[in-house]
């Protein structure tokens, strides 16, 4: 069943919308020429309702505006990476329950990457929001490689998880990175030994899917959702395996 929606301003389905964005003009032309905008991106009767010269000839602006497009959410599809999330007591009882070791992790933002909030936000024994890093789990023996590192330096220490974390680009450094690490685990044929999770700001699961890695985290993830899906599909991975091995046993 059809259901259309449009952004929500005073009344339901208004379709009011606010815009921010700096232009490249001084105050005096800064206001017309943010509604000539808003017009060509399918806003109607668009206002400027502030702006600011912030020097050099720039000027912020922030202009309101009705959408005259609706999207039918009843078309979208998305892929929830887990149901629900574990806290650390569960994960870790989940992990002693279904194995006999520790999971190994080896983090790391990689090649020209050097921001490691990310990574250390997830790893580190703090963690972060009040939601400890990996480093305090029983589950998980840790190794955080830090920023800049080589693929073929992550692929030689890791065991059996690696984690990146990655800033999206708008020169799209990324996709070079994060498809070279693919690739190269490709090469290697090493692609069934691992379980490969990239998160950052910017990321999503279906943008790692579609880049070959098995999950993608975003903005607003905790450790335990990150720790959650780990403990779940390294369990599915070796039921898998075991599968295959009676396979071939009876073959």
């Amino acid at each position: 069943m059809s259901k259309l929606i449009k952004p929500y301003g005073d009344k339901l389905n208004d379709g009011m919308v606010q815009l921010s964005f700096t232009l490249p003009v001084k105050a005096d032309l800064a206001e017309e020429a943010a509604k000539s905008l808003a017009l060509k991106m399918g806003l109607a009767d668009p206002h400027t309702v502030y702006h600011k010269d912030i020097g050099e000839g720039f000027t912020f602006v922030v202009v309101y505006g009705k959408s005259t497009h609706s999207v039918d959410v009843s078309k979208l599809k998305i892929t929830k990476v887990v149901e629900e999330w574990m806290g650390l007591d569960e994960v870790n009882e989940f992990a002693k329950k279904n194995f006999k070791r520790k999971i190994v992790v080896v983090g790391a933002c990689i090649e020209s990457d050097a921001h490691t909030v990310g990574i250390d936000a997830i790893l580190n024994m703090k963690g972060f929001s009040g939601d400890y890093g990996f480093e305090r789990y029983s589950a998980f023996k840790v190794y955080n490689m830090g920023a800049q590192v080589p693929c073929e330096e992550l692929i030689k220490k890791a065991k059996e998880v690696i984690l990146i974390s990655q800033i999206v680009t708008q020169q799209n450094i990324h996709l070079h990175n994060l498809t070279k690490l693919i690739d190269m685990i490709e090469a290697e044929e090493l692609r069934e030994k691992f379980l490969v999770i990239v998160g950052g700001p910017s990321i999503n699961n279906k943008f790692a899917k579609e880049l070959g890695y098995d999950a993608g985290f975003g903005r607003g993830t905790l450790p335990s959702h990150v720790a959650t899906y780990l403990v779940k599909k390294v369990l599915s991975r070796i039921g898998k395996a075991k599968s295959k091995r009676k396979a071939v046993k009876k073959i």
